[in-house]
Protein backbone atom coordinates (compact mmCIF):
# COMPACT_ATOMS: atom_id res chain seq x y z
CA UNK A 1 0.00 0.00 0.00
CA UNK A 2 1.57 3.60 -1.00
CA UNK A 3 2.09 5.95 2.02
CA UNK A 4 1.74 9.25 -0.50
CA UNK A 5 -0.72 10.59 0.94
CA UNK A 6 -0.99 8.97 4.79
CA UNK A 7 2.56 10.76 6.55
CA UNK A 8 1.10 8.97 9.77
CA UNK A 9 1.95 5.48 7.79
CA UNK A 10 5.51 6.19 7.66
CA UNK A 11 7.87 4.77 10.27
CA UNK A 12 9.51 6.36 12.97
CA UNK A 13 12.75 7.00 11.19
CA UNK A 14 14.75 6.61 14.78
CA UNK A 15 13.22 3.14 15.30
CA UNK A 16 13.47 1.91 11.65
CA UNK A 17 17.31 2.44 11.87
CA UNK A 18 17.65 0.50 14.95
CA UNK A 19 15.70 -2.42 13.78
CA UNK A 20 17.74 -2.04 10.73
CA UNK A 21 21.36 -2.25 12.79
CA UNK A 22 20.20 -5.02 14.86
CA UNK A 23 20.86 -7.19 12.03
CA UNK A 24 24.35 -6.56 12.11
CA UNK A 25 27.31 -8.01 14.98
CA UNK A 26 28.00 -4.86 17.65
CA UNK A 27 30.99 -4.04 16.14
CA UNK A 28 30.06 -3.90 12.42
CA UNK A 29 26.77 -2.23 14.17
CA UNK A 30 28.22 0.42 16.00
CA UNK A 31 30.42 1.10 12.88
CA UNK A 32 27.60 1.38 10.45
CA UNK A 33 25.68 3.70 12.96
CA UNK A 34 28.02 6.80 12.23
CA UNK A 35 26.99 6.06 8.54
CA UNK A 36 23.49 6.15 8.90
CA UNK A 37 21.57 9.31 10.69
CA UNK A 38 18.38 11.15 10.71
CA UNK A 39 18.50 14.12 9.37
CA UNK A 40 17.92 17.50 11.24
CA UNK A 41 19.04 20.55 9.18
CA UNK A 42 19.32 23.16 11.95
CA UNK A 43 21.87 21.02 13.83
CA UNK A 44 23.52 18.98 10.78
CA UNK A 45 25.12 15.76 12.50
CA UNK A 46 28.31 14.19 11.73
CA UNK A 47 28.12 11.38 8.98
CA UNK A 48 31.13 8.99 8.50
CA UNK A 49 31.95 8.86 4.74
CA UNK A 50 34.98 7.85 2.45
CA UNK A 51 35.75 4.84 4.73
CA UNK A 52 36.19 1.44 3.54
CA UNK A 53 33.22 -0.66 2.98
CA UNK A 54 32.63 -3.42 5.33
CA UNK A 55 33.74 -7.24 4.12
CA UNK A 56 30.30 -9.26 3.63
CA UNK A 57 28.28 -6.52 2.71
CA UNK A 58 26.65 -5.78 -0.62
CA UNK A 59 27.78 -2.32 -1.49
CA UNK A 60 27.06 0.25 -4.65
CA UNK A 61 30.20 1.47 -4.84
CA UNK A 62 33.02 0.99 -8.14
CA UNK A 63 36.56 1.34 -7.33
CA UNK A 64 39.24 3.56 -7.58
CA UNK A 65 39.84 2.76 -11.44
CA UNK A 66 36.41 3.47 -12.47
CA UNK A 67 36.11 6.57 -11.13
CA UNK A 68 39.68 7.30 -13.18
CA UNK A 69 38.69 5.64 -16.33
CA UNK A 70 35.03 5.47 -16.51
CA UNK A 71 33.77 8.62 -15.32
CA UNK A 72 36.69 11.55 -15.53
CA UNK A 73 39.10 10.42 -18.47
CA UNK A 74 35.95 8.19 -20.38
CA UNK A 75 34.09 11.12 -21.55
CA UNK A 76 36.94 13.16 -23.33
CA UNK A 77 36.82 11.66 -27.02
CA UNK A 78 40.61 12.92 -28.57
CA UNK A 79 42.81 10.77 -26.20
CA UNK A 80 43.50 7.39 -26.35
CA UNK A 81 43.23 5.77 -23.04
CA UNK A 82 44.41 2.43 -22.91
CA UNK A 83 43.52 -0.12 -19.78
CA UNK A 84 46.79 -1.75 -18.43
CA UNK A 85 45.10 -5.40 -17.13
CA UNK A 86 43.04 -8.02 -17.78
CA UNK A 87 40.46 -7.45 -20.32
CA UNK A 88 37.20 -7.70 -17.83
CA UNK A 89 38.63 -4.17 -16.54
CA UNK A 90 38.54 -2.79 -19.60
CA UNK A 91 34.86 -3.85 -20.96
CA UNK A 92 33.62 -2.50 -17.23
CA UNK A 93 34.65 1.04 -17.93
CA UNK A 94 33.49 0.78 -22.20
CA UNK A 95 30.61 3.27 -22.72
CA UNK A 96 27.92 2.33 -19.59
CA UNK A 97 27.98 5.76 -18.78
CA UNK A 98 26.24 6.88 -21.88
CA UNK A 99 28.83 9.85 -22.29
CA UNK A 100 27.89 12.03 -25.71
CA UNK A 101 30.08 14.11 -27.63
CA UNK A 102 30.44 15.74 -30.76
CA UNK A 103 30.67 13.81 -33.75
CA UNK A 104 34.10 13.34 -35.20
CA UNK A 105 35.95 15.52 -37.54
CA UNK A 106 38.84 15.44 -39.47
CA UNK A 107 41.11 17.61 -36.97
CA UNK A 108 38.86 16.56 -34.14
CA UNK A 109 38.99 13.03 -33.67
CA UNK A 110 36.73 10.33 -31.78
CA UNK A 111 38.22 7.78 -29.51
CA UNK A 112 35.26 6.91 -27.27
CA UNK A 113 33.99 3.78 -29.04
CA UNK A 114 36.72 1.95 -28.48
CA UNK A 115 37.76 -0.56 -25.79
CA UNK A 116 41.66 -0.64 -25.58
CA UNK A 117 43.60 -2.94 -23.29
CA UNK A 118 46.90 -4.59 -23.14
CA UNK A 119 45.33 -8.04 -22.10
CA UNK A 120 47.33 -8.96 -18.92
CA UNK A 121 47.31 -12.96 -19.26
CA UNK A 122 49.08 -15.36 -16.68
CA UNK A 123 52.60 -14.94 -17.88
CA UNK A 124 52.30 -10.77 -17.97
CA UNK A 125 51.39 -11.16 -14.55
CA UNK A 126 54.24 -13.71 -13.39
CA UNK A 127 56.86 -11.64 -15.60
CA UNK A 128 55.40 -8.09 -15.63
CA UNK A 129 53.46 -6.47 -18.58
CA UNK A 130 55.65 -3.23 -18.88
CA UNK A 131 56.99 -4.83 -22.53
CA UNK A 132 53.44 -5.75 -23.08
CA UNK A 133 51.90 -1.53 -22.54
CA UNK A 134 55.28 -0.30 -24.66
CA UNK A 135 54.48 -2.77 -27.66
CA UNK A 136 50.49 -1.50 -27.19
CA UNK A 137 51.10 2.65 -26.98
CA UNK A 138 53.10 1.89 -30.29
CA UNK A 139 50.51 0.03 -31.67
CA UNK A 140 47.89 2.35 -30.60
CA UNK A 141 49.99 5.50 -31.75
CA UNK A 142 50.20 3.67 -35.30
CA UNK A 143 46.49 3.28 -36.05
CA UNK A 144 45.20 6.69 -34.25
CA UNK A 145 48.23 8.86 -34.17
CA UNK A 146 46.38 10.61 -31.41
CA UNK A 147 47.30 14.06 -29.80
CA UNK A 148 47.62 11.92 -25.91
CA UNK A 149 47.50 8.34 -24.53
CA UNK A 150 46.51 7.83 -20.85
CA UNK A 151 47.71 4.81 -19.11
CA UNK A 152 45.42 3.25 -16.49
CA UNK A 153 46.49 0.63 -14.19
CA UNK A 154 44.38 -1.88 -12.74
CA UNK A 155 44.87 -4.30 -9.46
CA UNK A 156 47.27 -6.93 -11.14
CA UNK A 157 49.49 -3.90 -12.28
CA UNK A 158 49.69 -2.62 -8.87
CA UNK A 159 50.53 -5.63 -7.49
CA UNK A 160 53.34 -6.87 -9.46
CA UNK A 161 55.04 -3.38 -9.49
CA UNK A 162 54.73 -2.48 -13.25
CA UNK A 163 55.67 1.05 -13.05
CA UNK A 164 53.14 2.81 -15.96
CA UNK A 165 54.91 6.27 -15.37
CA UNK A 166 58.45 5.22 -16.76
CA UNK A 167 56.58 3.52 -19.41
CA UNK A 168 54.45 6.62 -20.26
CA UNK A 169 57.93 8.62 -19.88
CA UNK A 170 60.12 6.13 -22.40
CA UNK A 171 57.44 6.64 -24.65
CA UNK A 172 56.19 10.22 -24.60
CA UNK A 173 60.08 10.72 -25.51
CA UNK A 174 60.12 8.48 -28.15
CA UNK A 175 56.63 9.07 -29.80
CA UNK A 176 56.80 12.98 -29.07
CA UNK A 177 53.24 13.11 -28.05
CA UNK A 178 51.80 13.60 -24.01
CA UNK A 179 51.70 10.11 -22.78
CA UNK A 180 50.75 9.88 -19.15
CA UNK A 181 49.80 7.21 -16.61
CA UNK A 182 47.36 6.53 -13.64
CA UNK A 183 48.01 4.66 -10.39
CA UNK A 184 44.34 4.12 -10.05
CA UNK A 185 44.51 0.69 -8.95
CA UNK A 186 41.01 -0.09 -8.19
CA UNK A 187 41.99 -1.46 -4.25
CA UNK A 188 44.11 2.27 -3.82
CA UNK A 189 41.01 3.93 -2.55
CA UNK A 190 37.99 3.34 -0.31
CA UNK A 191 35.52 3.93 -3.93
CA UNK A 192 35.55 5.49 -6.95
CA UNK A 193 36.02 8.66 -5.28
CA UNK A 194 39.97 8.24 -4.95
CA UNK A 195 40.11 7.65 -8.92
CA UNK A 196 38.11 11.09 -9.21
CA UNK A 197 41.01 12.61 -7.13
CA UNK A 198 43.92 10.44 -8.51
CA UNK A 199 42.63 11.98 -12.35
CA UNK A 200 42.27 15.22 -11.35
CA UNK A 201 45.89 15.67 -9.94
CA UNK A 202 47.47 13.79 -12.87
CA UNK A 203 45.05 15.60 -16.08
CA UNK A 204 46.46 19.30 -13.48
CA UNK A 205 50.26 18.30 -13.18
CA UNK A 206 50.50 16.68 -17.07
CA UNK A 207 47.57 18.19 -19.06
CA UNK A 208 46.40 21.92 -17.71
CA UNK A 209 48.70 24.57 -19.17
CA UNK A 210 50.95 22.69 -21.34
CA UNK A 211 49.44 24.87 -24.33
CA UNK A 212 50.26 28.58 -23.23
CA UNK A 213 50.07 29.59 -26.72
CA UNK A 214 46.96 29.22 -27.86
CA UNK A 215 44.19 32.22 -27.11
CA UNK A 216 40.54 30.82 -26.05
CA UNK A 217 38.39 33.14 -28.78
CA UNK A 218 35.37 34.91 -27.43
CA UNK A 219 35.17 37.86 -24.50
CA UNK A 220 33.89 36.00 -21.79
CA UNK A 221 35.39 32.37 -21.44
CA UNK A 222 34.55 29.91 -18.54
CA UNK A 223 35.30 26.31 -17.84
CA UNK A 224 32.79 23.78 -16.91
CA UNK A 225 33.56 21.40 -14.31
CA UNK A 226 31.81 18.15 -13.34
CA UNK A 227 29.47 17.29 -16.02
CA UNK A 228 29.92 14.92 -18.03
CA UNK A 229 27.33 15.10 -20.89
CA UNK A 230 25.33 12.06 -20.11
CA UNK A 231 21.97 11.42 -21.87
CA UNK A 232 23.08 14.68 -24.38
CA UNK A 233 22.81 17.10 -20.36
CA UNK A 234 26.10 19.39 -21.73
CA UNK A 235 24.53 19.99 -25.28
CA UNK A 236 21.05 21.58 -23.51
CA UNK A 237 23.90 23.63 -21.18
CA UNK A 238 26.25 24.61 -23.99
CA UNK A 239 22.97 26.36 -25.74
CA UNK A 240 22.27 28.32 -23.01
CA UNK A 241 25.76 29.66 -22.37
CA UNK A 242 25.76 30.49 -26.25
CA UNK A 243 22.76 32.39 -26.05
CA UNK A 244 23.96 34.68 -23.18
CA UNK A 245 27.29 35.11 -24.40
CA UNK A 246 29.80 32.91 -22.59
CA UNK A 247 32.57 31.11 -24.49
CA UNK A 248 32.92 27.63 -22.86
CA UNK A 249 36.79 26.96 -23.48
CA UNK A 250 36.88 23.51 -21.67
CA UNK A 251 34.13 20.91 -20.42
CA UNK A 252 35.49 18.63 -17.37
CA UNK A 253 34.52 16.46 -18.97
CA UNK A 254 31.27 15.84 -20.81
CA UNK A 255 31.52 16.50 -24.78
CA UNK A 256 35.77 17.42 -23.81
CA UNK A 257 38.72 17.34 -25.56
CA UNK A 258 42.00 17.56 -24.49
CA UNK A 259 43.42 19.78 -26.35
CA UNK A 260 41.00 22.06 -25.07
CA UNK A 261 42.31 20.97 -21.39
CA UNK A 262 46.18 22.12 -22.19
CA UNK A 263 44.65 26.06 -22.64
CA UNK A 264 42.16 25.74 -19.94
CA UNK A 265 43.80 27.85 -17.44
CA UNK A 266 42.87 30.85 -20.10
CA UNK A 267 39.48 31.51 -18.53
CA UNK A 268 37.74 33.79 -16.18
CA UNK A 269 35.77 31.63 -14.50
CA UNK A 270 34.86 27.89 -13.51
CA UNK A 271 31.84 26.57 -12.73
CA UNK A 272 31.57 23.03 -10.54
CA UNK A 273 28.16 20.78 -11.34
CA UNK A 274 29.54 17.53 -9.30
CA UNK A 275 31.82 18.99 -6.41
CA UNK A 276 32.98 15.34 -5.45
CA UNK A 277 34.55 14.22 -8.75
CA UNK A 278 36.17 17.41 -9.58
CA UNK A 279 36.94 19.90 -6.97
CA UNK A 280 40.50 19.30 -6.63
CA UNK A 281 41.02 20.69 -10.18
CA UNK A 282 38.83 24.14 -9.30
CA UNK A 283 41.05 24.69 -6.17
CA UNK A 284 44.43 24.20 -7.82
CA UNK A 285 43.52 26.04 -10.77
CA UNK A 286 42.31 29.03 -8.18
CA UNK A 287 46.06 28.43 -6.44
CA UNK A 288 48.29 28.33 -9.66
CA UNK A 289 46.06 30.68 -11.83
CA UNK A 290 44.01 32.91 -10.04
CA UNK A 291 40.82 31.60 -11.51
CA UNK A 292 37.52 32.08 -9.27
CA UNK A 293 35.02 28.93 -8.77
CA UNK A 294 31.68 28.95 -7.47
CA UNK A 295 28.89 25.55 -7.64
CA UNK A 296 26.38 25.22 -9.86
CA UNK A 297 23.47 23.10 -10.38
CA UNK A 298 21.36 22.61 -13.73
CA UNK A 299 19.15 19.66 -12.46
CA UNK A 300 16.14 21.57 -11.91
CA UNK A 301 14.62 24.09 -13.57
CA UNK A 302 14.78 26.66 -10.45
CA UNK A 303 18.20 25.34 -9.71
CA UNK A 304 18.87 26.40 -13.54
CA UNK A 305 17.65 29.51 -13.24
CA UNK A 306 19.58 30.62 -10.21
CA UNK A 307 22.64 29.17 -11.40
CA UNK A 308 22.81 30.89 -15.10
CA UNK A 309 21.86 34.17 -13.08
CA UNK A 310 24.67 33.85 -10.84
CA UNK A 311 27.52 33.29 -13.83
CA UNK A 312 25.98 36.28 -15.30
CA UNK A 313 26.24 38.45 -12.83
CA UNK A 314 29.91 36.99 -12.45
CA UNK A 315 30.65 38.88 -15.48
CA UNK A 316 28.73 42.05 -14.71
CA UNK A 317 27.68 42.57 -18.35
CA UNK A 318 24.33 44.07 -19.01
CA UNK A 319 23.74 43.02 -22.25
CA UNK A 320 24.36 38.57 -20.89
CA UNK A 321 22.44 39.76 -17.66
CA UNK A 322 19.25 40.90 -19.69
CA UNK A 323 19.70 37.63 -22.37
CA UNK A 324 19.70 35.44 -19.73
CA UNK A 325 16.69 37.08 -17.90
CA UNK A 326 15.18 36.78 -21.46
CA UNK A 327 16.30 32.93 -21.74
CA UNK A 328 15.18 32.12 -17.73
CA UNK A 329 11.44 33.84 -18.69
CA UNK A 330 11.19 32.06 -21.86
CA UNK A 331 12.32 28.59 -20.62
CA UNK A 332 10.78 28.91 -17.52
CA UNK A 333 7.18 29.43 -19.05
CA UNK A 334 7.50 26.18 -20.86
CA UNK A 335 8.02 24.19 -17.59
CA UNK A 336 5.25 25.81 -15.51
CA UNK A 337 3.13 24.56 -17.98
CA UNK A 338 4.28 21.19 -17.69
CA UNK A 339 4.58 21.42 -13.84
CA UNK A 340 1.06 22.61 -14.03
CA UNK A 341 -0.26 19.62 -15.59
CA UNK A 342 2.02 16.78 -14.25
CA UNK A 343 2.30 18.00 -10.31
CA UNK A 344 -1.43 17.24 -9.64
CA UNK A 345 -0.58 13.27 -10.76
CA UNK A 346 2.48 13.24 -8.66
CA UNK A 347 1.95 15.66 -5.66
CA UNK A 348 2.66 13.63 -2.02
CA UNK A 349 4.48 10.71 -3.89
CA UNK A 350 7.97 9.83 -2.49
CA UNK A 351 11.35 9.23 -3.57
CA UNK A 352 14.82 7.50 -2.20
CA UNK A 353 17.77 8.17 -4.01
CA UNK A 354 21.41 6.45 -3.82
CA UNK A 355 23.65 7.29 -6.41
CA UNK A 356 27.03 9.17 -6.49
CA UNK A 357 28.48 12.55 -7.36
CA UNK A 358 26.20 15.61 -6.50
CA UNK A 359 23.29 13.60 -7.64
CA UNK A 360 21.40 12.11 -4.74
CA UNK A 361 21.20 16.32 -3.79
CA UNK A 362 20.55 17.82 -7.27
CA UNK A 363 17.56 15.44 -8.04
CA UNK A 364 15.68 16.00 -4.92
CA UNK A 365 14.96 19.60 -6.91
CA UNK A 366 13.42 18.08 -9.61
CA UNK A 367 10.84 15.96 -7.05
CA UNK A 368 10.53 18.82 -5.16
CA UNK A 369 9.58 20.69 -8.06
CA UNK A 370 6.93 18.03 -8.74
CA UNK A 371 5.75 18.40 -4.96
CA UNK A 372 7.36 14.90 -4.55
CA UNK A 373 9.30 14.08 -0.95
CA UNK A 374 12.69 12.93 -0.85
CA UNK A 375 12.53 10.36 2.53
CA UNK A 376 15.52 8.74 2.32
CA UNK A 377 18.92 9.34 -0.07
CA UNK A 378 22.42 9.01 0.12
CA UNK A 379 25.98 8.61 -1.98
CA UNK A 380 27.84 5.72 -3.14
CA UNK A 381 31.42 7.86 -2.78
CA UNK A 382 31.14 11.10 -0.88
CA UNK A 383 32.82 13.19 2.04
CA UNK A 384 31.61 14.04 5.11
CA UNK A 385 31.64 17.87 2.68
CA UNK A 386 29.21 16.51 0.26
CA UNK A 387 26.68 16.03 3.26
CA UNK A 388 27.36 18.46 5.72
CA UNK A 389 28.81 21.22 3.74
CA UNK A 390 32.66 22.28 2.55
CA UNK A 391 32.65 24.15 5.70
CA UNK A 392 33.54 20.90 7.54
CA UNK A 393 36.81 20.07 5.38
CA UNK A 394 39.04 21.57 8.13
CA UNK A 395 38.11 18.97 10.82
CA UNK A 396 38.13 15.95 8.32
CA UNK A 397 41.12 14.04 9.31
CA UNK A 398 43.57 12.36 7.26
CA UNK A 399 43.69 8.33 6.97
CA UNK A 400 45.78 5.42 5.46
CA UNK A 401 43.58 5.53 2.79
CA UNK A 402 43.82 9.51 1.49
CA UNK A 403 47.63 9.48 1.76
CA UNK A 404 47.73 6.70 -1.05
CA UNK A 405 46.75 9.61 -3.21
CA UNK A 406 49.61 11.82 -3.95
CA UNK A 407 49.06 15.42 -2.92
CA UNK A 408 50.25 18.21 -5.18
CA UNK A 409 51.72 21.02 -3.80
CA UNK A 410 50.71 23.96 -6.35
CA UNK A 411 52.08 27.39 -6.04
CA UNK A 412 51.22 30.57 -7.63
CA UNK A 413 52.73 30.44 -11.08
CA UNK A 414 53.52 34.64 -11.20
CA UNK A 415 53.51 35.17 -14.95
CA UNK A 416 50.21 33.30 -15.97
CA UNK A 417 48.60 34.54 -12.37
CA UNK A 418 44.95 36.33 -13.15
CA UNK A 419 45.23 38.95 -10.10
CA UNK A 420 42.41 40.78 -11.55
CA UNK A 421 40.12 37.92 -11.18
CA UNK A 422 40.75 37.66 -7.44
CA UNK A 423 40.03 41.63 -7.54
CA UNK A 424 36.98 40.68 -8.69
CA UNK A 425 36.34 37.68 -6.53
CA UNK A 426 37.01 39.75 -3.80
CA UNK A 427 34.40 42.99 -4.47
CA UNK A 428 31.74 40.29 -5.77
CA UNK A 429 32.11 38.45 -2.06
CA UNK A 430 31.70 41.72 -0.63
CA UNK A 431 28.19 41.99 -2.06
CA UNK A 432 27.29 38.23 -0.78
CA UNK A 433 28.77 36.52 -3.84
CA UNK A 434 29.64 33.14 -2.59
CA UNK A 435 32.59 31.28 -4.01
CA UNK A 436 34.65 28.18 -3.01
CA UNK A 437 31.64 27.19 -1.01
CA UNK A 438 29.01 24.10 -1.24
CA UNK A 439 26.04 24.05 1.55
CA UNK A 440 25.85 19.82 1.06
CA UNK A 441 23.09 17.52 0.91
CA UNK A 442 22.11 17.78 4.51
CA UNK A 443 21.04 21.08 5.21
CA UNK A 444 18.94 21.07 2.05
CA UNK A 445 17.01 17.66 3.56
CA UNK A 446 13.93 18.03 5.71
CA UNK A 447 14.00 16.63 9.14
CA UNK A 448 13.36 13.53 10.09
CA UNK A 449 14.65 12.34 6.46
CA UNK A 450 17.27 9.35 6.21
CA UNK A 451 21.20 9.93 5.31
CA UNK A 452 23.05 7.01 4.52
CA UNK A 453 26.22 6.68 2.90
CA UNK A 454 27.62 3.65 1.08
CA UNK A 455 23.80 2.14 1.57
CA UNK A 456 24.01 -2.32 1.64
CA UNK A 457 21.59 -4.80 0.11
CA UNK A 458 20.08 -5.22 3.32
CA UNK A 459 19.63 -1.92 3.88
CA UNK A 460 17.89 -0.89 1.04
CA UNK A 461 15.57 -3.98 1.25
CA UNK A 462 14.13 -2.68 4.36
CA UNK A 463 13.63 0.58 3.66
CA UNK A 464 11.72 -0.68 0.81
CA UNK A 465 10.08 -2.89 2.94
CA UNK A 466 8.74 -0.17 5.23
CA UNK A 467 8.47 2.68 3.55
CA UNK A 468 7.29 1.73 0.15
CA UNK A 469 8.32 4.65 -1.75
CA UNK A 470 6.91 5.21 -5.09
CA UNK A 471 10.15 5.81 -7.05
CA UNK A 472 13.76 4.33 -5.97
CA UNK A 473 16.98 5.76 -8.01
CA UNK A 474 19.71 4.12 -8.38
CA UNK A 475 21.59 2.23 -10.64
CA UNK A 476 22.15 -0.61 -12.74
CA UNK A 477 22.89 -2.54 -10.02
CA UNK A 478 20.16 -2.40 -8.10
CA UNK A 479 17.70 -1.62 -10.76
CA UNK A 480 15.97 -5.22 -11.24
CA UNK A 481 16.25 -6.18 -7.43
CA UNK A 482 14.39 -2.75 -6.55
CA UNK A 483 12.01 -3.14 -9.63
CA UNK A 484 10.76 -7.14 -8.30
CA UNK A 485 9.65 -5.78 -4.95
CA UNK A 486 7.25 -4.09 -7.05
CA UNK A 487 9.03 -0.26 -7.03
CA UNK A 488 10.24 1.39 -10.23
CA UNK A 489 13.80 2.48 -10.19
CA UNK A 490 15.07 5.10 -12.86
CA UNK A 491 19.25 5.10 -12.77
CA UNK A 492 20.27 8.30 -12.38
CA UNK A 493 23.86 7.01 -13.42
CA UNK A 494 22.99 6.41 -17.32
CA UNK A 495 19.31 7.94 -16.95
CA UNK A 496 18.13 4.30 -18.65
CA UNK A 497 18.67 5.61 -22.19
CA UNK A 498 16.58 8.44 -21.03
CA UNK A 499 17.89 12.33 -20.88
CA UNK A 500 18.84 14.76 -21.20
CA UNK A 501 17.51 15.74 -17.49
CA UNK A 502 19.85 18.90 -17.17
CA UNK A 503 18.47 22.72 -17.71
CA UNK A 504 14.99 23.35 -18.47
CA UNK A 505 14.66 21.40 -21.24
CA UNK A 506 15.75 18.28 -19.27
CA UNK A 507 13.45 19.40 -15.87
CA UNK A 508 10.38 18.88 -18.40
CA UNK A 509 11.99 15.43 -19.92
CA UNK A 510 12.11 13.85 -16.42
CA UNK A 511 8.92 15.63 -15.27
CA UNK A 512 7.18 13.35 -18.08
CA UNK A 513 9.24 10.64 -17.00
CA UNK A 514 7.74 10.43 -13.76
CA UNK A 515 4.52 10.45 -14.95
CA UNK A 516 4.62 7.59 -17.40
CA UNK A 517 6.61 5.92 -14.78
CA UNK A 518 4.28 6.33 -11.39
CA UNK A 519 0.79 6.93 -12.83
CA UNK A 520 0.92 3.26 -14.48
CA UNK A 521 -0.58 0.39 -12.52
CA UNK A 522 1.83 -2.29 -13.71
CA UNK A 523 4.08 -2.09 -10.95
CA UNK A 524 1.65 -3.25 -8.66
CA UNK A 525 1.20 -6.96 -10.91
CA UNK A 526 4.73 -7.78 -9.98
CA UNK A 527 4.93 -10.96 -8.05
CA UNK A 528 8.51 -11.17 -6.61
CA UNK A 529 10.09 -15.36 -6.74
CA UNK A 530 10.53 -14.75 -3.03
CA UNK A 531 7.20 -14.17 -1.73
CA UNK A 532 6.13 -17.65 -2.92
CA UNK A 533 9.18 -19.79 -2.75
CA UNK A 534 11.32 -21.26 0.00
CA UNK A 535 13.64 -18.90 1.63
CA UNK A 536 16.86 -19.71 3.39
CA UNK A 537 17.65 -17.18 5.89
CA UNK A 538 21.52 -17.04 7.07
CA UNK A 539 23.00 -14.63 9.95
CA UNK A 540 25.81 -12.85 10.78
CA UNK A 541 28.86 -14.92 12.00
CA UNK A 542 29.28 -14.63 15.49
CA UNK A 543 31.91 -11.46 16.78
Amino acid sequence: MSINNSKSKMPDPSVLKEEILKKYPGKIAKKRSKGFLVNDPTTVPEIQANVRTIPGIITQRGCTYAGCKGVVLGPTRDVVNIVHGPIGCSFYAWLTRRNQTSPPTENDPNFIPYALSTDMQDENIVFGGEAKLKTAIQEAFDEFNPRSIAIFSTCPVGLIGDDVHAVAREMKEKLGINIFGFSCEGYRGVSQSAGHHIANNKIFSNVIGIDDVTEPKGKFKMNMLGEYNIGGDAFVLENYFEEMGIDLVASFSGNSTIESYEYSHKVDLNIVMCHRSINYIAEMMEKKYGIPWFKVNFIGAKATAKSLLKMAEYYEDAAMIKATKALIDREMAKVQAVIDEVRPKLEGKTAMMFVGGSRAHHYQELFTELGMETIAAGYEFAHRDDYEGRKVIPSIKIDADTRNIEDLKVEKEEASFRSELQDKKAKLEGAKFDFEDYEGMMPEMKKGALVIDDISHWESEKLIEKYRPDIFCAGIKEKYVVQKHGIPLKQLHSYDYGGPYAGFEGAINFYREMERMLTTDIWKMIDAPWKNEPEMVGSMVME
